[in-house]
């Protein structure tokens, strides 16, 4: 009997090892229980550790280094804006034949297609809105605008002087650019918008010459005042038009030179001669 109870004391000791083995190894044990069906030991599977929890530091070692970045570009300008300011890169542009008109200091489509050429063409990101590279990269390459560039006298851009304007005491007038332009020894005196005869009245082209001056002039013909009247060419004259003042480009002359502003042509009329030459080309 001695000898048994010895025997079980140490088996007993044996499982309280064990169980403090598995334990100690982070396992789930089971004792083994003595006698239990043909005496051998019935053992409970250990379950393996999972992955132990990712820290912060692991995550910022697995994590891609970031590209480095440029300096950032602050906007300037975007489609919508007016001022000053965009006035002045419409003239800029247009220094660079990217905008093909006068400053109207309206940001639109048509200033957002030139800022994007302009972006196109030197590499910058083609936003089509300014931000300081892009700002920086136009002025390095245009002048700063002059005040007649900035707000030019005309509607329209004015045309290329014809070369007989660029001597002596001229008006200028281009049918393709529909603009008059005043000038002496080849400088632009003033400029001004004008429209022209129809097709079954055109207005003539060629050189002519100022030969009759009628301040409050009144056409006979159509019953029409004829203010400011410059005749240089039969009974065809340069003009103030009361219509071509309200309606624009929509209508015509029976042959004159219409001026629709009447402050400018009442102080070319006080400036020309007779005898100044009347130049009219394309």
């Amino acid at each position: 009997m001695r000898k048994k109870t010895a025997m079980g004391r140490a088996v007993a000791a044996s499982a309280v090892l064990a169980l403090s083995a598995g334990a100690a190894a982070g396992c789930k044990a089971v004792a083994t229980q003595p006698g239990a069906g043909n005496g051998s030991a019935r053992t409970a599977q250990a379950s393996a550790p999972g992955p132990a929890p990712r820290t912060d530091a692991a995550e910022r070692a697995d994590a891609k280094p970031a590209k480095p970045q440029g300096p950032a570009q602050t906007l300037i300008m975007v489609s919508g804006a007016r001022g000053t300011m965009v006035r002045e890169l419409q003239a800029r542009l247009r220094e660079l034949a990217l905008f093909d008109r006068n400053p109207t200091g309206y940001y639109g489509s048509i200033t957002t297609a030139a800022v994007t050429s302009f972006q196109a063409r030197h590499g910058l990101a083609r936003t089509g809105s300014v931000d300081t590279g892009t700002w920086a990269r136009l002025r390095a390459l245009t002048g700063q605008p002059s005040q007649w560039a900035l707000h030019p006298p005309t509607s329209k851009p004015l045309g290329r002087p014809d070369p007989r304007c660029l001597t002596g005491r001229a008006l200028c007038i281009n049918k393709s650019s529909s603009t008059l332009a005043w000038m002496i020894d080849g400088r632009v005196v003033s400029a001004m918008d004008v429209r022209f005869g129809s097709q079954y009245t055109p207005t003539r082209e060629g050189t002519f010459s100022v030969y009759y001056k009628s301040r409050n002039h009144f056409s006979t013909i159509y019953k029409t005042p004829m203010p400011y009247a410059l005749f240089f060419s039969g009974g065809q004259a340069v003009h103030y038009s009361a219509d071509f003042a309200a309606r624009g480009y929509s209508g015509a002359s029976h042959g004159c030179v219409n001026v629709r502003d009447k402050a400018k042509i009442a102080s070319l009329f006080a400036q020309t001669r007779i005898g100044d030459k009347v130049v009219i080309y394309r």
